[in-house]
C-alpha cells in the first residue's frame, strides 16, 4: 500500500487551527480575550519549542466546548469553517491531495490538533482518514477535556500511525508512505517514512532537510 500522510497546520493549512480555534472562541465570548489570548500564546510557544504539557494544554483548549456543550459547540464550528477555515484552503493544497489521490495512494492526516477542531477540516480538505488527538467523553457523552489513548504529538505520531496500520492488519514492512510536515517536531515520523517532505518547514526542519538531502516543498 502507498500512503501520502500530511501534517494539517501550516502543512496542509497557511495557519494553526488549534490556535485559531481558540482566538475565534474569543470573538464570540466564551473566553477572556486577554487571559485566554496570553495563556494561548504561551502554549504555542510551548509546541514550538517542544516543552508543552499536552494533557495540561487540552484540559485548558476545550473548556469552552465543554461548558458550552455539544450543540452550542458544533454550531459555533460551523461559523469557524466558514470564516476562519474555508479561507485558508489553498488551490495548491487541493491540487497536492489530488495528484496523490490520483495515483492510487490512501491519504491520512496526521494532527496534534483535537478531533473535534480537525475532522470537519479533514472533511473539508476531502480526506476521510483522520488521525488526530482523540478526546475522551463524559457520562453525558459529550468531551471533559482528557485525552483518550496516546496523544498523536510528537514521538506519539508513530505510535498512533502504527496502531492505524495494525487496525488494518498492516505493518509498516507493508507501505511506502510519503510524509508532509512544517515542523521539527515531527523528526520521529519523517524519519520512519521513506519519503519525508519538509513542507512549508521551519527553520529547524529546514536546516535538517538540508543536512540530510529530504525534499522541501514551498507549498505556499
Amino acid at each position: 500500500m502507498k500512503l501520502a500522510v500530511f501534517e494539517l497546520d501550516h502543512t496542509l493549512l497557511p495557519l494553526d487551527s488549534d490556535h485559531a480555534w481558540g482566538v475565534f472562541t474569543t470573538t464570540i465570548g466564551w473566553t477572556d480575550p486577554q487571559e485566554f489570548g496570553r495563556r494561548n500564546d504561551e502554549y504555542f510557544a510551548q509546541y514550538r519549542a517542544g516543552t508543552l504539557d499536552i494533557h495540561d494544554y487540552v484540559r485548558f483548549a476545550t473548556k469552552a466546548i465543554v461548558a458550552q456543550g455539544a450543540t452550542k459547540s458544533e454550531a459555533a464550528h460551523e461559523v469557524f469553517m466558514r470564516d476562519v477555515i474555508q479561507p485558508g484552503i489553498q488551490p495548491q493544497a487541493l491540487a497536492l491531495l489530488e495528484k496523490h489521490r490520483a495515483a492510487g495512494e490512501t491519504l491520512v492526516i496526521v494532527t496534534a490538533t483535537h478531533e473535534f477542531v480537525t475532522r470537519p477540516i479533514a472533511q473539508a480538505l476531502g480526506v476521510s482518514e483522520l488521525i488526530a488527538l482523540e478526546l475522551a467523553r463524559g457520562p453525558d457523552g459529550w468531551y471533559n477535556g482528557e485525552i483518550r489513548g496516546v496523544p498523536s504529538i510528537r514521538e506519539g505520531k508513530v505510535a498512533r500511525v502504527a496502531q492505524w496500520l495494525q487496525a488494518r492488519d498492516l505493518s509498516w514492512a507493508d507501505v511506502e508512505c510519503t510524509f508532509y510536515t512544517d515542523s521539527l517536531s515531527n523528526l520521529s515520523l519523517l524519519e520512519k517514512v521513506q519519503h519525508p517532505v519538509a513542507t512549508n518547514p521551519d527553520p529547524a526542519l529546514r536546516a535538517i532537510a538540508m543536512e540530510r538531502g529530504w525534499r522541501i516543498l514551498e507549498l505556499f
